[in-house]
């Protein structure tokens, strides 16, 4: 039975917003231990490590976010293993933002002037002392702008887990829409809500990245 889109719908598709934000949460933040292992094994002197790390960015970069939520549900699923849609869409969105922010980081850490690894060397320090003291926090500076900005494509991008069946905000739009049949109203106030989330942080970041690079030119 179709009926009106009213007070309940809309606070429906709202109260989704917390699971579009937790799944974002969790993605990003297990993107960022993953990224920042992959930005370290990028500049790695282990040729094996350099390697092992460029293929798998390679191949979550070279391959669509949809298939990989897909692999992640349908794939284990054919090896017995029963997967709940919360663990499949955190899972796979861990691994797209690892691959992502491991090749930004790896941009930010080789942005550091190669002077600053020389004087470290000169120092004595050790690979973990110069990374941790010398480099990532002068590439932490050039990471900020490019890290939010990605996060804000990971937040649109958690919308493809509702073809798995997490109710995050598209899902609960769509099954709103399902029993409303009114699209536009629906969607509508989808894309709205998506909009007030990313909008202040693409702000950010775009204030981030000027900020850097009126720094630069002094």
């Amino acid at each position: 039975m179709i009926r009106p889109f009213g007070p309940n719908e809309f606070w429906f598709i709202v109260f989704a917003v917390q699971w579009t934000l937790l799944l974002s949460a969790v993605a990003f933040a297990g993107g960022a231990i993953g990224g920042l292992l992959i930005a370290l094994g990028r500049v790695s002197d282990n040729k094996v490590v350099r390697y092992l790390c460029l293929g798998f960015i390679r191949l979550f970069q070279g391959t669509p976010l949809l298939m990989q939520l897909f692999l992640v549900f349908f794939g284990l699923s054919i090896f017995g293993f029963g997967i709940d849609p919360w663990i499949a869409a955190a899972f796979a969105l861990t691994l797209h933002a690892s691959a992502f922010l491991g090749e930004i980081w790896r941009g930010c850490i080789e942005a550091v002037p190669r002077g600053q690894t020389e004087a470290s060397w000169a120092l004595g320090l050790s690979y973990f002392d110069r990374m941790k003291s010398v480099v990532l926090p002068q590439a932490s500076r050039v990471a900020v702008a490019p890290t939010v900005g990605f996060l804000v494509q990971l937040i649109k991008g958690t919308s493809l887990a509702s073809i798995i069946g997490f109710v995050e905000l598209t899902r609960a739009g769509q099954i709103i829409n399902n029993a409303t049949f009114e699209p536009f109203k629906v969607f509508g106030l989808v894309a709205l809500t998506y909009f007030i989330i990313c909008w202040p942080l693409s702000i950010y970041a775009r204030r981030m990245e000027n900020r850097f690079a009126a720094t630069a030119r002094r």
